[in-house]
C-alpha cells in the first residue's frame, strides 16, 4: 500500500512537471527554426533621391534631383542569390535649369528594373552586404520645357540600359531587416522637339540613394 502512494506521488509530480517540460523543449525547438535562411520572398518599402548628373546637354546645367517613394520585391533561389524587381512607386520630379541658372521647366520620370543579386555571408547574419547588377527602363513625362527660339513641345525619349547596385541589409529579426542601397542608371535618352527625334541625348546617368524596412517569407 504504501508503494502504491510513492507511485501515486511520483506521477502526480510527473504530470505536474509536464507541461513546463514540454514548453521548454518547443521553445527550444521552436528557437532553432527562428532563421532567415531558407526564405524565398522579400518586399522592401522605401525612399530615394534620385540625382542626375550635371551638364547632361548643351543649354542645360543640371536635372535638379528629387524624392520617390520606391518598392522592391526579389525572389531568392537560395541563401545568396536573389532576383530583384524594383521600382520607384511614384514619379521623381525635376527642375531643369539652364547655363545661367535660369529655370527652363520640370520634368517626371518612373524607373522599373530587373536585377540579379548577390548577397554575401550567411542569412542571419546582422549586416549583410549585396551587389547586382541588371536592366532598367525609365518613362519620361509630363515634360514642361522651354528652349530659345522653340515653340514645339521638347521631350525626352524612354531611358533604357544598365542599372548597378551596391546596398546593405540589416537584421532585426528572422522576417524584418533594414535596408540602404545605392543604384547607378546608365541614361542617354534622346531629346524629342515636336515628337521628332534631335540626335543629341541628354547623358542623366542618375545615382540614386534609398532607404526602406523590408519583411521576407
Amino acid at each position: 500500500m504504501r508503494s502504491i502512494r510513492i507511485l501515486s506521488l511520483s506521477l502526480l509530480t510527473a504530470a505536474a512537471f509536464a507541461p513546463s517540460a514540454f514548453a521548454q523543449d518547443y521553445s527550444a525547438t521552436d528557437s532553432s527554426t527562428d532563421t532567415a535562411s531558407g526564405k524565398h520572398f522579400a518586399v522592401v518599402g522605401g525612399v530615394a533621391l534620385l540625382q542626375p548628373k550635371n551638364d547632361p546637354v548643351e543649354g542645360i546645367r543640371k536635372f535638379d534631383g528629387g524624392p520617390a517613394p520606391t518598392l522592391s520585391l526579389s525572389y531568392y533561389i537560395n541563401d545568396n542569390w536573389a532576383v530583384e524587381l524594383w521600382g520607384a512607386a511614384d514619379k521623381f520630379n525635376h527642375r531643369v535649369r539652364g547655363v545661367g541658372n535660369e529655370r527652363l521647366g520640370t520634368v517626371e520620370q518612373q524607373p522599373i528594373a530587373l536585377s540579379g543579386q548577390y548577397h554575401f555571408g550567411q542569412a542571419d547574419n546582422v549586416f549583410r552586404p549585396f551587389v547586382g547588377v541588371g536592366y532598367y527602363e525609365s518613362n519620361f513625362s509630363n515634360e514642361d520645357l522651354t528652349a530659345p527660339g522653340v515653340t514645339e513641345h521638347i521631350g525626352l525619349e524612354t531611358a533604357k540600359g544598365a542599372i548597378g547596385t551596391v546596398g546593405v541589409d540589416m537584421n532585426i529579426n528572422s522576417t524584418w531587416f533594414a535596408r540602404a542601397d545605392a543604384r547607378y542608371m546608365h541614361a542617354r535618352p534622346e531629346v524629342k522637339v515636336g515628337g521628332d527625334g534631335t540626335g543629341a541625348d541628354a547623358k542623366l546617368d542618375p545615382w540614386t540613394v534609398g532607404f526602406g524596412i523590408g519583411a521576407r517569407f
